[in-house]
């Protein structure tokens, strides 16, 4: 979605309302929002971390600031894209441009393939314009043989108003079309949609009655919440969509919901935070903010290239390591959690309600007697103010009792977020992150699979494919580290085929060497390697892979666990 659906006028308006009027709910002061750390919901992925037309060009938004944000799923335009986005005076963001960003950052990208089109709502042509427009992106996109970053072709953007019947038939023969030439061509590569430009029960049952007739079901089902407080009702979506899928007998689909927030609420702090809640609980696959103005902004988490107030929810978001935890949301206060076993941390961002409220941690008793707990606060600058970092509220030591500790926040900021960060009282087990998870990391054609067996309770496994860029199987692991240096790599794999198998391993666009892993009690059954990275100070990218370009292949099978780093 544009905001040219919305007069400019009106846009306007809509802003200076929101400069004096609340634009999202809170309820009264004296809520408490409960976490609990010892009910893990879900491996951290950082689900919400993306955007549509997120990436404008290779150095806006600035790369060393994407890294941190440990960016999850991309909306890119298509190949050739030729549509001025909102605020741009040329194309920007064309999938194969920022492709190198976008690996930097340890995200993927779906392409908006209508976005080929120069006018948006798009002007249909024909039907040969059309799958002409189709071969010529499909082709550009086989041709980009280094590119590993395109994990979806999304066929059409909100279909419910931008689909023109009168000279291109009904959407649902239209998809079908679609569906089959894409696939004549490239019978890899996800296909993503409907993406309706709302979740409507109507719509959703009629599309999907009609792409399992026609066998043409998309890979990734996706649609858009751009209402004002429709985070409110994603759960609800959510399983109305599973019902859908089960009464019609198709396998449940990864969702994606590649658009959210409303042009009023989309650089909210707090609005973000119910969004992110709401979408780790639903157990979505990935979500993109939506990009109502500025290109190249991640939905306006940049100005002028720099960090304003979402930036850094978003920077905290990135922070999560380990697994999601269970939250509880009390009244309108919300918020999402992680905990981190390796460090003994617990990170949670909570807003969205005013005056003095509370947040009850529970699942510490592992911690000690008592805590160390930071309170940190980035405010509702809008999108055109610079936030160079977020504000330390507090640093207070807690004792435990049963387990459980209740931090107040005072005078709290309903539009601002908050992080809370829970450590034993001496800090975290290491001054910095050595344990990296598998399934925290950017996991592509492999799959991660529980385990009591794994470190985390999670590992990485069917990590099998080779051959191109489309089905090369890869984890890469966004890393931070102190100082420059050579560090020792432990790496916990699994290996049940009986032989010695092989991954590659690269970094920070270093050439590949090779990597053995001896054989294991079987799958499952995890043992440890050793190898020599020299990483530099910061953010840096090691990627291990069956299968990458620039790399002949592995050898057999192995599972990823985790890597530590000293």
């Amino acid at each position: 979605m544009r905001n040219r659906r919305i007069p400019v006028a009106l846009v306007a308006m809509a802003a200076l309302i929101a400069a004096f009027v609340p634009t999202t709910s809170a309820t009264a002061a004296n809520n408490t929002l409960v976490i609990d750390a010892s009910v893990a919901i879900r491996p951290v992925t950082h689900v919400g971390a993306g955007g549509l037309y997120a990436l404008a060009t290779t150095t806006t938004p600035d790369p060393a600031l994407l890294k941190p944000l440990h960016l999850n799923q991309l909306t890119q335009p298509a190949p050739g894209v030729q549509q001025l986005g909102n605020g741009a005076t040329v194309p920007s963001g064309d999938v194969l441009v920022v492709a190198p960003s976008t690996i930097g950052a340890g995200a993927q990208s779906y392409v908006r393939m209508p976005d080929i089109y120069k006018d948006f709502p798009y002007k249909w042509v024909s039907w040969a314009d059309w799958e002409s427009k189709i071969t010529t992106m499909v082709t550009a996109r086989l041709n980009a043989a280094s590119t590993t970053s395109i994990n979806g072709w999304e066929l059409w953007n909100e279909p419910d108003w931008t689909w023109d019947t009168a000279k291109a038939g009904s959407f649902t023969s239209g998809w079908a079309r679609t569906f089959n030439k894409v696939r004549s061509l490239d019978s890899i590569t996800p296909i993503v949609g409907p993406s309706y430009a709302l979740y409507d029960h109507n719509w959703m049952l009629s599309f999907m009655t009609a792409a399992k007739a026609s066998n043409t079901v998309p890979d990734v089902a996706c649609w858009h919440e751009l209402e004002d407080g429709t985070w409110a009702s994603i759960d609800e979506h959510v399983a109305d969509y599973r019902a859908i899928e089960q009464s019609l007998g198709i396998s449940p689909r990864p969702i994606s919901i590649n658009e959210y927030g409303s042009p009023n609420q989309v650089d909210i702090p707090s609005v973000q935070v119910h969004y992110l809640a709401q979408f780790e609980r639903t157990g979505i696959k990935d979500a993109e903010r939506a990009y109502w103005y500025e290109p190249g902004t991640i939905g306006g988490l940049f100005h002028n290239n720099q960090p304003t107030g979402s930036y850094w929810t978003y920077k905290w978001y990135g922070d999560m390591s380990g697994n999601m935890v269970q939250t509880t949301a009390s009244g309108d206060f919300d918020g999402l959690a992680s905990y981190d076993s390796s460090r003994k941390i617990v990170t949670a961002i909570v807003g969205g309600v005013y005056g003095t409220n509370h947040v009850q941690v529970k699942g510490l008793g592992g911690f000690g007697s008592s805590v160390k707990v930071t309170v940190n606060y980035t405010p509702n600058s809008g999108r055109h103010a610079n936030v160079q970092a977020p504000t330390q509220l507090s640093s207070t030591t807690y004792a435990v009792a049963n387990g459980s500790i209740t931090v107040p926040i005072e005078n709290q900021d309903y539009l601002g977020a908050y992080e809370i960060v829970v450590t034993p009282a001496a800090g975290p087990t290491s001054s910095w992150q050595k344990v990296y998870e598998a399934e925290n990391a950017t996991v592509v054609n492999a799959n991660r699979f529980a385990s009591a067996n794994a470190g985390n309770g999670w590992y990485v496994g069917q990590i099998d494919g080779t051959g191109n860029a489309r089905n090369a199987s890869f984890v890469d692991f966004i890393v931070n580290v102190p100082t420059t240096k050579t560090y020792a790599m432990s790496i916990r794999y699994a290996n049940g085929t009986g032989a010695t198998s092989t991954h590659g391993l690269a970094y920070n666009g270093s050439a590949w060497s090779s990597v053995s892993y001896a054989p294991t009690g079987g799958w499952g059954q995890f043992a440890s390697t050793t190898v020599s990275v020299n990483l530099n100070a910061g953010y840096n990218v090691i990627r291990l892979a069956k299968g990458s370009p620039y790399f002949p292949g592995g050898t057999g099978y192995a599972e990823l666990d985790n890597i530590t780093l000293n």
